[in-house]
């Protein structure tokens, strides 16, 4: 009962598409219903948009040299949970997993949103928003939509 009362409380999103800001990248996430966007900087996006794409580099890069560390380690990543949204700003945990002679033990870490999405998508582990996250940030379908909209217009 609790698990199923703690899923609840966790929206599962996908990345849907990325649009480049003057300042940086818009990750749009949906869970099918509704899209929210995280703002982040030029080069997590450009991370971000490898992953996605399984853009492989000829050496390890910041992301890839974290995964390298946690497999080192004996270590995953389990998922992503972007779990508060104040002043604008999203605040999410990375939720590792280490397994060994003595047991399994999660450590769940402090970490930007952009940082995390970028690891969890390398890894192919879930992204989470929690529900009280999800009911606060504004719906952007409207801006995914338009975005997508201008994809498809021929260029004058």
């Amino acid at each position: 009962m609790f698990v199923l009362a703690l899923m609840n409380d966790h929206i599962h999103v996908t990345v849907k598409g990325l649009v480049p800001t003057p300042s940086g990248c818009g990750v749009f996430l949906s869970n099918g219903e509704k899209v929210i966007a995280i703002f982040v900087d030029h080069g997590v996006a450009a991370a971000i948009t490898m992953f996605l794409h399984k853009i492989k580099t000829p050496r390890p890069l910041t992301h890839d040299l974290i995964t390298n560390i946690l497999a080192g380690l004996g270590a995953t990543i389990e998922k992503v949970v972007i779990h508060d949204l104040k002043d604008d700003t999203f605040y999410a945990r990375l939720y590792i997993t280490q397994e060994n002679e003595l047991g399994r033990n999660v450590i769940e870490i402090d970490a930007r949103p952009s940082d995390s999405m970028a690891l969890a998508l390398q890894r192919g582990a879930p992204i989470y928003v929690a529900r009280a996250v999800w009911d606060k940030a504004e719906d952007m379908t409207w801006a995914m939509q338009q975005h997508l909209d201008s994809q498809d217009r021929p260029e004058e």
